[in-house]
């Protein structure tokens, strides 16, 4: 049972006690209850601060993917940089989600919130006026860093400050704004790096985030609740250390390999980082054996159904994001398109995936569960296949919107897919081990992204060569074609281990 209480206030000023009165959450027979006492009057409020908290995330992680490749001609910079953008944020957060709540318990939700909001634009700024691609790279691993320390939070106190019957419409709000930053996200870097405002040109992608961070800064002020559950613990800096090192060491290798021309090195190294996992996982069971706080659980990773969710969600955040770079870099250095050329031949699969998630939303998620997972990855694989033909039968000079219909097709079933992904995975958990398990699923989606960016990066650049000496379009045309099969493959391993999940999503909000 958990139980947050607070005093009793009069005071209409949103800085006062986040509590106004004392709240318990009881069980009962359909799930959990309803508060006892009055509601936390400003939660809407906050729900808001963390939204714009969380779409300024989302719009940063899709960025680059426009942005990556006039950042690498402006910059001077090798291929490389161009997956490093996307692979440097992404790595960098999913290491830091795992121990972002642990952090929030023992400092405080909403302090660690502001702070990381408050890094996080310092770090966009330092990213706008980076002069090298090194420097780059290092402010993007600052910016995901304090993404992790404030994206924990924010869902923490959203589910502290509603009753569990709000909590559907809360969650209700963020789904569609979350879709539509989705869709904005490239179209945005597109429009603001063409429109060049006042000769920043790429810049403008990070420096936007300054007014919106400081917006989101004093939302967090005034309107998030200052009481909290007491649940802080001893933060386990042996096991953090262990999984950012496995995970740089199995990332860093796969993107630089191809540069250095695959020496031992990155051999050993992504070798040493699978076995540091495994290490990692003994780590957690010492931890735990002893007495202390494990980072995760390790019952999770004894339940099959858990790990084998886990094992779906990094081959599908593999697919989609190695093949949305793949898309972009394919459109502005194979095609020469411009940025904002580039982000609106890409909203056919912004759209779908919004159409998608409304039509999971409407019903499907629940009255299909696994199978509609099954099923967006019937979509996605057929949006795959369509772009492939596609591009095997089209001329050189072909228009960016005959892609069109598999970009469509690949957006709706990766909302397919993913709608019911979280609900399903968690209802083969038990109720202890759901807070560590929404932990590692958020983490094992953004190491997800990381590696399809690495890996599917690389077998696109490794089949594109020279650049300076490749045949033309027609080259770039054939070699995106052959590359097509990397993130089919990600998705048919997928589907089948797919049949160790619940049949059915988790039903209730506990």
């Amino acid at each position: 049972m958990t139980t947050w209480t607070g005093n009793a206030t009069e005071s209409t000023e949103p800085t006062e006690p986040a509590v106004l009165g004392a709240r318990e959450w009881a069980p009962t027979a359909g799930g959990w209850g309803a508060p006892q006492g009055p509601l936390y009057k400003w939660r809407w409020w906050a729900l808001a601060t963390v939204v714009l908290a969380t779409v300024i995330d989302v719009i940063d992680a899709l960025v680059t993917n426009v942005a990556g490749p006039p950042i690498q001609k402006d910059l001077n910079a090798g291929t490389d940089l161009v997956q490093w953008l996307g692979a440097g944020y992404t790595l960098a957060l999913a290491s830091g989600l795992i121990i972002g709540g642990r952090i929030g318990d023992i400092f405080g939700r909403r302090r660690v919130f502001i702070v990381g909001v408050a890094g996080f634009t310092l770090a966009s700024v330092l990213c706008g006026v980076a002069q090298d691609p090194t420097a780059l790279v290092v402010f993007r691993v600052l910016q995901g860093l304090f993404g992790a320390a404030m994206l924990p939070q924010g869902m923490g106190m959203i589910k502290e400050a509603f009753p569990p019957k709000e909590m559907p419409a809360a969650f209700g709000v963020m789904g569609p704004t979350l879709g539509i930053a989705t869709i904005s996200g490239p179209i945005l870097a597109g429009f603001l790096i063409s429109a060049d405002l006042w000769g920043t040109g790429w810049r403008m992608i990070f420096l936007i985030n300054v007014p919106l961070g400081v917006l989101a800064i004093a939302g967090a002020v005034a309107f998030l609740p200052r009481k909290q559950l007491s649940t802080a613990g001893r933060l386990d800096l042996v096991g953090t250390m262990l999984v950012a090192v496995s995970a740089l060491l199995l990332v860093f290798p796969i993107v630089q390999g191809r540069e250095e021309g695959w020496p031992a090195w990155t051999f050993i190294a992504m070798a040493a980082g699978c076995l540091g996992f495994v290490v990692f996982a003994w780590w957690e069971r010492r931890v735990q054996a002893r007495g202390g706080e494990p980072l995760i659980v390790p019952s999770l990773f004894a339940k099959r159904s858990f790990s084998g969710g886990m094992v779906v969600g990094l081959l599908l955040y593999t697919s989609v994001t190695g093949f949305s770079l793949i898309i972009s870099a394919f459109l502005q250095i194979g095609l020469g398109y411009t940025a904002w050329h580039t982000g609106v031949t890409m909203v056919p699969q912004a759209i779908g995936s919004l159409i998608g998630f409304l039509a999971a939303r409407a019903g499907l998620a629940t009255k299909f569960g696994r199978k509609l997972i099954h099923v967006g990855i019937l979509v996605m694989l057929s949006g795959v296949t369509v772009l492939g033909v596609l591009l095997a039968t089209v001329e050189p000079d072909f228009s960016g919107f005959v892609l069109a219909p598999g970009l469509a097709l690949f957006g709706a079933g990766m909302a397919l897919a993913m709608a019911p992904f979280y609900t399903i995975v968690v209802a083969g958990v038990d109720p202890a081990e759901a807070g560590s398990a929404g932990g590692v699923i958020t983490a094992v989606q953004q190491l997800g992204s990381a590696v399809g960016v690495a890996v599917m990066g690389t077998v696109w650049f490794a089949f594109v060569g020279d650049l300076a000496s490749a045949g033309g379009p027609q080259s770039f045309i054939d070699d995106t074609r052959w590359t097509m099969p990397a993130s089919a493959a990600c998705l048919l391993v997928a589907g089948l281990i797919v049949f160790l999940m619940p049949r059915k999503a988790a039903n209730s909000w506990g």
